[in-house]
């Protein structure tokens, strides 16, 4: 799984970041920003913060309606609502799901392998990040 992580840090891009907050003391907004401030495009994704702007990106309400190419999931989200967030994500064809710490969702993420797509799980890309980089 290691060399597995390595490689999606190394080879994603663009990362949608669902459960984006606009409060920088939450987990996801220091996330965001950390990836961001790494050479990573992270658009947040966030229903009820739809059409404002965080941290210099969109927000966007769901994964079906960002208009660019998606390489990554990241899910700041509880358990039992991954699975739907996984559809959107085989749906627009991502890469990887990403379930960050604490987000378990072994249904979830047997449907993503199946589809194709790489899964992390309960894992944070900003510790991971560090634990390659210092």
């Amino acid at each position: 799984m290691t060399d597995e992580i390595g490689a999606v840090l190394r080879e994603v891009k663009t990362i949608a970041l669902v459960g984006a907050s606009a409060r920088p003391d939450r987990p996801s907004h220091e996330v965001m920003a950390f990836l961001q401030s790494r050479g990573y495009r992270v658009i947040p994704v966030n229903p009820g913060l739809a059409g404002q702007t965080l941290l210099g990106e969109r927000v966007f309400a769901s994964l079906g309606e960002i208009d660019a190419p998606i390489d990554m999931v990241d899910v700041f989200r509880r358990p039992e609502t991954v699975a739907p967030i996984a559809e959107a994500a085989i749906a627009v064809g991502a890469r990887v799901l990403w379930l960050q710490l604490g987000v378990v969702n072994e249904d979830a993420a047997a449907r993503a392998r199946a589809a194709g797509l790489k899964v992390v799980m309960d894992r944070c890309p900003k510790i991971e990040w560090l634990r390659r980089h210092g």
